[in-house]
């Protein structure tokens, strides 16, 4: 049982990963200083060593041992960065207002902070101006970034005023990601599989409630949000059995995590989730919603126009 368990819950996609054990630096240096000072084998003349300190250095070589470099010394400039976008005019007297919603890390915008703005600045923006400026803004990518971390909507003068619906946090992470260039080496597509996964957790709704509502078309993000899915799910029997194991155990979380082997904070983790998918089970049925409507002006690519829809509404 101990065995089986420690196996079911042991790096699980949707866990955190452990600390990396600290890097020994002064290992290496220790054990080659061990080898230069090692006495020769009977018979044999003492090993020569080009270290600064330690004997003669070849000839030819500088204080670093091996010469100068052919490039002199320099490394080459790094590649200059790209300017940065110009935003549009009324973006940024919108930044000069609101520094907190259109910065340079932008917050979601509550519904109908279209009319709210109109109402504050009566004289100071165009209607038109200011809906196409607003349209700009809520589609570009740090706009969708604070989406898809499922950051709450807020107000103008910078309180939460509701939650960000579901499907907006999923539609924003799929463009998001969308729009990013991996890096050498990195894996976009099983981040955006842990995330999407992270996304239907933090939800809080039922694996039926949650497809409901994001309602995706495309095969490719269809069979990137069931590989999602699954994920969870597993992690969701993991939970489970944990969580059953635990209350049988009669030992506190610390105990508890000892004896199998665990960090606390996962044995935390499971058992949060367990008690969640319980209370989701527990829920009477519920009629279905339709998802919020989507706005024109909001979001350029129909696979992301549900990421954020209002603020931008006339």
């Amino acid at each position: 049982m101990a065995d089986a368990l420690r196996a079911a819950t042991k790096g699980h996609a949707l866990e955190v990963a452990a600390a990396p054990a600290p890097v020994e630096a002064d290992a290496a240096p220790v054990q080659r200083q061990a080898r230069s000072e090692r006495p020769a084998r009977s018979g044999q003349a003492p090993r020569r060593s080009n270290k600064p300190g330690n004997g003669a250095r070849r000839e030819g070589q500088g204080a670093g041992g091996r010469g100068p470099r052919r490039d002199g010394g320099q490394a080459a400039p790094a590649a200059p960065k790209a300017p940065p976008r110009p935003r549009h005019p009324v973006v940024e007297k919108l930044a000069g207002l609101y520094p907190a919603l259109f910065g340079d890390q932008p917050l979601p915008l509550k519904r109908g902070v279209f009319q709210d703005l109109m109402a504050a600045h009566p004289d100071a923006f165009e209607k038109s101006e200011l809906k196409v400026a607003l349209g700009l803004h809520t589609r570009s990518t740090r706009y969708l970034n604070a989406v898809a971390m499922g950051q709450p909507r807020h107000d103008l003068q910078g309180q939460v005023v509701e939650a960000m619906a579901p499907e907006h946090v999923f539609h924003a992470l799929v463009e998001s990601f969308r729009r990013r260039k991996p890096r050498d080496g990195e894996d976009l597509q099983l981040k955006l599989r842990r995330r999407i996964g992270m996304a239907y957790i933090a939800s809080d709704l039922s694996r039926d409630d949650f497809l409901a509502k994001v309602q995706v078309k495309d095969e490719a993000t269809q069979a990137m949000l069931a590989a999602a899915m699954q994920e969870v799910a597993e992690f969701d029997a993991k939970a489970e059995a944990l969580a059953t194991a635990h209350a049988a155990s009669g030992k506190s979380v610390a105990e508890f995590a000892d004896m199998y082997g665990m960090h606390p904070a996962a044995v935390e983790r499971h058992l949060h989730r367990a008690a969640q998918t319980k209370a989701i089970a527990a829920r009477p049925a519920a009629a279905p919603a339709a998802p919020e409507a989507a706005d024109e002006d909001e979001v350029a690519e129909p696979a992301a126009a549900k990421a954020d829809d209002s603020a931008a509404a006339e």
